[in-house]
């Protein structure tokens, strides 16, 4: 447990009430020491013990570690001065120096979870801007490791590529889903066993990259020569590696075009 006292705003939202609920849950924080603002002045997580206040400086003011969960575009807005604290943005395309330089905050953080985090499966990176001491960073690995599994980076423009890749969670895994069944469908097979097969894929075969490695995975199955090969081959010919990485790099563009405004 940490004995620092650690506001989010954007608390009661789906990013901020996780990570809210998981560093509770986990034994991170106590709720005495968790505070979170919420304009209706109700939420369920007053009254497992935490603070609920309805003014974002009032947050600040009462926290040492401040965590910034609100959408990028109400940044600008928030007129919070975090004279001495450490503030975690979780905000994509908001450049730490930006962040610095609006809140006066003693130190950075600038984080990107996905949505996982609502099932503690979340791939956390997150980059310190200018000296961070190592107690901070200690702080910070250990909140991130509530809602799943986190890693430092040493470039801020990791932060705005990896928003494009891991930042977006189930998209790509949905998307995925979503043209396996389609193409079934169009072959013939009927929608539910459509679904379920395409699922099947996506969210049960796939555990077993848990415990394999993919590339080894890959070239086995495709030195058997079979079914798997074949259709593996179909997408490789497809240039699906080239798609991928445009579609990465198009999403990072968008997250590297908010950092410049």
């Amino acid at each position: 447990m940490i004995n620092e006292t650690v506001g989010i705003i954007g608390g009661t939202g789906w990013l901020g009430g996780s990570i809210a609920k998981a560093v509770l849950a986990k034994g991170l924080l106590s709720a005495a020491n968790l505070v979170i603002s919420n304009r209706s002045g109700n939420h369920p997580l007053a009254q497992q013990g935490a603070c609920l206040v309805a003014d974002n400086q009032d947050l600040v003011d009462r926290s040492d570690v401040v965590i910034i969960a609100v959408r990028p575009e109400h940044f600008a807005s928030l007129n919070i001065n975090a004279t001495g604290k450490i503030v975690i943005s979780l905000m994509a395309g908001i450049g730490a120096q930006t962040i610095a330089a609006q809140t006066s905050a003693a130190a950075v953080v600038r984080a990107m979870p996905n949505a996982a985090v609502e099932i503690g499966q979340s791939f956390t990176p997150w980059y310190c801007f200018a000296e961070v001491a190592a107690t901070t960073k200690s702080l910070v690995q250990r909140l991130f490791e509530c809602v799943g599994t986190a890693a430092e980076v040493q470039q801020e423009d990791f932060i705005d590529y990896l928003s494009a890749l891991s930042g977006t969670g189930p998209a790509f895994p949905a998307l995925l889903m979503t043209t396996l069944a389609n193409q079934a469908m169009a072959a013939g097979i009927p929608c539910d066993i459509a679904q379920l097969a395409a699922k099947n894929v996506v969210v049960s075969s796939s555990q077993l990259l848990a415990s394999h490695d993919a590339q080894h995975m890959i070239d086995a199955l495709v030195a058997y020569r079979g079914v798997t090969a074949a259709a593996l081959q179909a997408m490789i010919d497809g240039h699906f590696e080239e798609q991928v990485g445009r579609a990465l790099q198009a999403g990072a563009a968008v997250a590297r075009q908010g950092l410049q405004t």
